[in-house]
């Protein structure tokens, strides 16, 4: 969402700033040194200290929680929402708080690319699965960690090579 919403207020701030050359110039100057402080915040590929104090405090649960993805989006999400259409409108009138607002978001979607895989990685190591929890738009997010299956995958010094298989 974030790297969608960068590429919509970007579009804005070009149409819109199609006679300032500077501007267009600077704004992809800024994206660009946006897309390198993003790159270089999420380079970790573990999970981020936020969200493995997130997942520790994941409430158990044994059932599947309701899933409405639509409403998750809604509810988390609304922040990014209101700026990005807030700065689309301003920016008809003044092209650069988009342009700005662009390399927020550039920003923020580099930063935690990796996040989910990391996640992931703990659902198939613990055999758990983590759900949003349907909690107000205001207070923090809170996960609901159920049963799921464990991922046994093999080590690749154990996997077992073609060659030494027999041929029918």
């Amino acid at each position: 969402m974030s790297a969608g919403s960068a590429t919509a207020l970007a579009l804005v701030a070009i149409i819109a700033g199609d006679e300032r050359r500077t501007l267009i110039e600077l704004a992809i100057a800024w994206w660009v040194l946006g897309g390198a402080a993003g790159l270089w915040i999420g380079r970790e590929s573990q999970t981020s200290q936020a969200i493995g104090s997130l997942l520790a405090a994941a409430r158990t649960q044994r059932s599947l929680p309701e899933v409405s993805p639509a409403r998750t989006v809604l509810n988390r999400l609304w922040p990014l929402m209101v700026v990005t259409i807030l700065a689309a409108a301003i920016g008809f009138v003044e092209p650069q708080v988009p342009a700005i607002a662009a390399g927020f978001a550039i920003v923020w979607s580099l930063a935690w690319r990796r996040q989910a895989s990391a996640v992931k990685a703990i659902e198939d190591r613990d055999g758990a699965r983590f759900y949003v929890d349907q909690t107000s738009p205001l207070s923090p997010i809170q996960l609901v960690r159920t049963p799921g299956f464990r991922a046994n995958h093999p080590e690749p010094e154990q996997a077992p090579s073609r060659a030494a298989q027999p041929q029918p």
